[in-house]
């Protein structure tokens, strides 16, 4: 069986980083989750009702003879679990051709969702429905119902299961004539990744169930559970051990916050050993920004200081340094001062808007002006503006008003177009450049489980006026095991992505980027941005965006354009023969549940294909957002290849989770299962929606609640 890479698969190393670096946060509840064998809360190999606390994140392994499991779960909603697995057979291989993948064993990729239907209440028990290896190959598909019951420290679950859990099929199916009584396999030639409807619930059935006890030392738990699968079915070795018991015992100990480790004794005759180490994306606040100046102190006004003998450069300087703002203009009208610029550094908007607030009183005096009015204007586009009535603020800070109060005396709005008298004009800062270190990933493939590369990049920028700009990002190799990877790509279709391991190992210096972008606010709502140059690493071209997004209205439609021609290999000025238009119309929903962003996209992909893309994600309140995709064109399974279809999963991390230095930065870990060339889309630098984010005033809104908790 033929496994593709994706050369944006960088998730296990990173989330490692990720947890070892977001704080930990204790599930002091003696009653906290813990996780099974395939991942998710379970028991050891059967799952149960509960789920971990919403934003949860683990990452579990585990051995169990002949598997290896590796797997993250995640509760991006309190009442959904989803979980990614990758498991190792050790008792079968990659593929019958050792030219192909040597001795390498085989890895089965998949992944699991569980949605909860009730909550438990006093007589009820909570009730869960699951799905395994929703649309994988099926090896290990299954789909269950189960209810779990507290009792003190006793916590019993009782389960029905179809396919893999259910094998040992000791219950008729209880759907009867619904569903088939026999459960077929996938048909040959079946490229995976669809969901296999037509077979779930169907073939036999078997109760499952169990008790998690909670000793009384908090460290340690102890798990007995009657599995409901026989192993008389299992892939790979013919000759597989059966098992000798349905119940299995075990224990999980924890070391730390964050840290389990867990043992048990399973089928009877096998012994199984496991890790997890886990966080939660929703509360996880990062290190102390202890590298962050300090906001400037309160001090009385020097005497014989007015509007017209304010230092308004040192000002300026002051509100870039302290408060993160990088101004472009500072105007009186009345008894407001008004800043334009952007919010370069904090995140949280908040803390900016205050910081500045500082600033001008010690610049201006308590009490000379009614409001301080910062336009935040990202890439010469005005987005927002957000006015703060000072003295509210010196009540905060003096106890004389509460959180609701000094959220009173802030107000979010739409840039206004105002008569103004500006008393300083800011020079613009036109160069700028880093240096920072890459990591790329491939998971999967018959050349190895992991591939890797580490590079030192080097990122440069010069702003030709706030609105055109050229930034430009070159990578040097310093560490890979790249010269394993031999499988070269094949596709039905243009090969807009399956020349992969051609753009990986061709060159130890790539230009990845180097584009030119301008940007222009056509009206008070409509933003436009145009750009040219190596857009990618794969595509270089021309293309251009617009987004007509109204002010905090949770909704936003945009449309992109695009002509762009294949790069060479070797990541430089050299290009292919292949060139296509491709672009999207885009519709945006902020949901006001969970804040929950959905994307839906219809267009021309990079293969030439039509078709659309819906891209639901949660944003948690701290910036982490957890997301997933799924494409589906007018290309067929079988052209399309392994998978069936595109989809994926991806995390965004605020680089304020790992740096004890505030930034606006973050950082996309994605995963995608196969890399194909049907439903490929352009991977542009900038975006008209992310760039206007400061337009949602929820998100000024989870920052002030983070600042003033």
């Amino acid at each position: 069986m033929s496994k593709s890479l994706h050369k944006q698969a960088a998730l296990f190393v990173p989330t490692l980083l990720a947890l070892a670096i977001l704080s930990q946060n204790a599930l002091a509840d003696r009653y906290r989750t813990t996780q099974s064998d395939f991942g998710g809360v379970g028991l050891l190999q059967t799952p149960t009702a509960r789920f971990a606390d919403e934003g949860a994140f683990s990452f579990n392994a585990n051995r169990v003879s002949p598997y290896s499991r590796y797997s993250i779960s995640v509760t991006p909603l309190p009442w959904l679990e989803g979980t990614l697995r990758y498991t190792t057979l050790n008792n079968r291989r990659y593929s019958a051709s050792e030219e192909f993948s040597g001795d390498q064993s085989l890895k089965d990729k998949a992944m699991d969702a569980k949605f909860r239907l009730w909550e438990e209440s006093y007589w009820i028990p909570q009730i869960a429905l699951g799905f395994v290896d929703v649309g994988g190959t099926g090896l290990f598909s299954s789909e269950y119902f189960v209810a779990n019951k507290r009792f003190w420290d006793l916590d019993l679950s009782l389960g029905i299961a179809w396919g893999y859990h259910g094998n040992r099929g000791d219950i008729s199916n209880p759907f009867g004539g619904l569903r088939d009584s026999e459960r077929a396999g996938r048909a040959e030639g079946d490229r995976g990744g669809n969901f296999n409807t037509s077979t779930y619930f169907s073939g036999p059935a078997a109760f499952f169930g169990g008790v998690e006890y909670q000793t009384p030392w908090d460290r340690l738990r102890l798990k007995v559970e009657m599995e409901g699968n026989d192993y008389s079915s299992e892939p790979g070795d013919p000759d597989f051990e059966v098992a000798d018991s349905r119940f299995n015992i075990g224990a999980v100990f924890k070391v730390r916050d964050g840290i389990d480790i867990s043992a048990g004794w399973e089928r009877g005759n096998t012994a199984m050993i496991g890790i997890t180490f886990s966080t939660n994306l929703k509360t996880g606040r990062g290190p102390e920004k202890f590298l962050d100046p300090e906001p400037e102190a309160r001090r009385p006004l020097p005497a014989g200081v007015s509007g017209q003998t304010v230092d308004w450069a040192n000002v300026s300087d002051r509100l870039k340094d302290n408060a993160g703002f990088e101004v472009e203009e500072i105007a009186i009208k009345d008894r407001e001062v008004i800043v334009t610029g952007e919010q370069t550094t904090y995140r949280n908007e908040a803390e900016g808007v205050t910081r500045a607030s500082r600033v001008l009183d010690n610049s201006l005096g308590e009490g000379t002006y009614d409001w301080y009015t910062l336009v935040n204007k990202p890439r010469g586009m005005a987005v927002s503006e957000t006015s703060i009535n000072p003295q509210r603020l010196r009540d905060y800070e003096q106890n004389a008003a509460d959180t609701e109060d000094l959220r009173r005396g802030i107000v979010n709005a739409t840039p206004s177009v105002v008569s103004k008298d500006v008393v300083h004009t800011a020079e613009l800062d036109k160069f700028d450049w880093g240096l920072s270190l890459g990591y790329k990933q491939n998971m999967g493939g018959p050349d190895g489980f992991i591939l890797y590369q580490f590079l030192a990049r080097v990122n440069a920028e010069y702003r030709f006026n706030r609105n055109n700009w050229v930034r430009g990002n070159l990578g040097v190799n310093l560490l890979n095991n790249y010269d394993k990877f031999e499988m070269r790509g094949t596709s039905n279709l243009p090969q807009v992505r399956t020349h992969i391991r051609e753009y990986l190992v061709t060159s130890d210096v790539v230009l990845e980027n180097l584009q030119y972008t301008h940007t222009r606010q056509l009206d008070r709502d409509v933003y436009t941005m145009a750009y040219v140059g190596l857009l990618e690493s794969m595509f270089g071209g021309v293309g251009g965006e617009v987004l007509y997004r109204p002010f905090d209205a949770g909704w936003a439609i945009g449309v992109d354009a695009n002509w762009v021609k294949q790069r060479g290999f070797r990541q430089n000025f050299d290009f292919r023969d292949y060139s296509t238009w491709t672009g999207h119309i885009t519709g945006y929903s902020q949901t006001r549940f969970w804040d929950i962003l959905a994307k839906g996209s219809a267009g021309r992909y990079l293969a030439g294909d039509y078709g659309a893309t819906l891209d639901l994600s949660r944003r948690f309140a701290n910036g982490v957002t957890v997301g997933a995709w799924a494409t589906r064109t007018d290309v067929s399974s079988e052209d399309f290849g392994e998978g069936s279809f595109d989809k994926g999963i991806y995390f965004t991390f605020p680089f304020d989770a790992f740096f004890s230095r505030s930034t606006t930065s973050a950082g996309t870990i994605a995963w995608n299962p196969t890399t194909r060339d049907g439903g490929a889309r352009l991977a542009r630098q900038y975006g008209l929606y992310n760039m206007t984010n400061a337009r949602n005033i929820d998100h000024f809104n989870d920052g002030f609640g983070l600042m003033t908790e």
